[in-house]
C-alpha cells in the first residue's frame, strides 16, 4: 500500500533522512523504533509533504511527489502529529465532525464508533476538547483523523506522556483499527506495546533503518536492541 524508497530530508543544511526505505501493507500494523533524533518524526512529516521530501513515496499505486499535504490526506492518507492539534475551543463533537470528508458516502469509523470505544468522550460531546486530559486529547485527535476514512493513518508517539491505563486504552484503539483493514505507521518510542501490537517492525538510526523484521526476530536480536534501542 506505502512503498518508500531512497527517502532524504533536510533541515536547513542539516541531513536528517539519509535514504529512508519502507513498506506497509494493507491492514499492517508497522511501528518505527529507534532512539529521540533519529529522524523518525521527520519520515511522517517527509511523507505527509509537511517537510519537503526526496526520493520516492508511492501510496496506493500513485506516487505522491509534488502533492501538497491536504491532497495527500485527500488520497486517503491520514496524519495524527505528536502535538496532538485539536480544536481547543470547539467541543469534542465538533472536533470529530470536522475530520469527516465529503467526498465518500459511507464510512468505516463514525462518530458512534468513538463514543462506542471511548464512553467519556460521549460525555463530554459538548465540551471544549483543550479541557480534556492528555490521554482523552489523543483519543480525540485520532478518532478525528479516523473520521476521514483513511486507508492507512501514520500515528506519531500516541503514547508519549500517558498513563498506563491509558496507553493500554490506546494500543486496543490500534487493533480496532486494524481490524478493519486500515493500515498503521506507528512512531512509538515503548518498545512492550510496538512488539505487542506490530506486524512488523523498523528500527532507525541515524537517519536510515537499520532492522526489519518482525516483533519475534527483534526480540531475538540482542546486538540491534543494545545498539540503537536501549540506554
Amino acid at each position: 500500500m506505502l512503498q518508500v524508497r531512497d527517502l532524504h530530508a533536510y533541515y536547513g543544511k542539516s541531513h536528517i533522512l539519509q535514504g529512508v526505505d519502507l513498506d506497509v501493507g494493507v491492514g499492517e500494523i508497522v511501528s518505527i523504533l529507534g532512539r529521540n533524533g533519529v529522524g523518525r518524526s521527520t519520515t511522517l512529516k517527509a511523507i505527509m509533504a509537511d517537510v519537503p521530501p526526496e526520493g520516492s513515496i508511492t501510496f496506493k499505486g500513485e506516487s505522491l511527489k509534488g502533492l501538497r499535504p491536504y491532497e495527500i490526506a485527500r488520497r486517503g492518507l491520514g496524519y495524527v502529529p505528536e502535538d496532538r492539534a485539536i480544536f481547543p475551543t470547539l467541543t469534542v463533537e465538533q472536533n470529530l465532525v470536522l475530520g469527516m470528508k465529503s467526498t465518500r458516502a459511507t464510512s468505516r469509523w463514525t462518530v458512534a464508533d468513538t463514543y462506542e470505544l471511548f464512553p467519556q468522550l460521549r460525555e463530554r460531546a459538548t465540551t471544549a476538547a483543550g479541557v480534556l486530559s492528555g490521554g482523552e486529547q489523543q483519543m480525540l485527535t485520532i478518532c478525528r483523523t479516523m473520521m476521514g476514512d483513511p486507508d492507512l493513518i501514520m500515528i506519531d508517539e500516541p503514547t508519549e506522556g500517558l498513563a498506563p491505563q491509558m496507553v493500554e486504552r490506546i494500543g486496543a484503539l490500534l487493533q480496532r483499527i486494524a481490524e478493519r483493514s486500515i493500515a498503521i505507521l506507528l512512531v512509538e518510542q515503548k518498545l512492550t506495546i510496538a512488539m505487542r501490537i506490530s506486524h512488523r517492525l523498523y528500527v532507525m538510526g541515524h537517519g536510515r533503518m537499520v532492522f526489519e523484521g518482525t516483533p519475534d526476530a527483534l526480540g531475538r536480536n540482542d546486538a540491534i536492541r543494545a545498539q540503537w534501542l536501549e540506554v
